[in-house]
């Protein structure tokens, strides 16, 4: 007689399911509005592909008829770590890493510890000033983002969860291998980028005309 395989016995087999063992994985994590999408941005034009973790929340967040606000995917991503544990959204990400790639949007200790099963895995940590994220957030129009910087702040401060399923935007960065400061222009970035991954870019074919990469300090 076969036996019917539970719901959590799927969720088993989907988290052994991993990348190849030679592929290369660049996660990015940091706070709001630091950059993490311009850096996903330059590190696709050198032939990574790029996956985000913000994504499974969103197919989520429309599969249940709700909007893309920050507080409803912030809702809907921690209802998902809950169910599934504070990798969950990371362990749907594997199957899909067939080659150089991206995981950007990485903002709990347990998504770092899912993707640190890989052989070949770097986490890059983007931060800058909150002053000027609040400025970019702005200037980026994003629905949920807060009109004014104290708002901001408080938004900010309440994705710095302590409870297992919440974003621990702290906590995560800390894990980073490697830090890069964006508190200058878009070339200084990606020259921060390109030194902080030094040795990991030269390999990685380009697509068009690219940027120059970026550096960081190593944590």
């Amino acid at each position: 007689m076969r036996r019917r395989k539970t719901p959590q016995a799927a969720r088993a087999r989907t988290s052994t399911r991993k990348a190849p063992p030679s592929v290369l994985v660049i996660g990015l994590t940091g706070p709001n509005a630091s950059g993490k999408g311009e850096v996903a941005k330059f590190l696709a034009a050198r032939g990574f592909e790029v996956r985000s973790l913000s994504d499974v929340v969103r197919d989520e967040a429309t599969r249940r008829g709700l909007d893309h606000s920050r507080d409803s995917l912030i809702r809907v991503g921690v209802e998902l770590r809950t169910e599934g544990g504070p990798g969950a959204l990371a362990r749907h990400i594997l199957p899909r890493l067939r080659r150089r790639g991206v995981v950007d949007s990485i903002r709990n200790p347990g998504e770092v510890a899912v993707l640190r099963t890989l052989k070949r895995f770097v986490l890059l940590g983007i931060d800058a000033p909150q002053p000027l994220r609040f400025q970019r957030s702005i200037l980026r129009g994003r629905l949920g983002d807060g009109a004014t910087l104290e708002e901001f702040a408080r938004k900010e401060a309440r994705e710095n969860s302590t409870t297992e399923a919440g974003q621990q935007l702290l906590a995560t960065l800390a894990l980073a291998d490697r830090v890069v400061t964006n508190d200058g222009t878009i070339e200084d970035l990606h020259e921060r980028t390109r030194r902080a991954l030094a040795g990991h870019l030269d390999a990685a074919p380009r697509r068009g005309s690219g940027g120059a990469g970026g550096g960081g300090r190593r944590r």
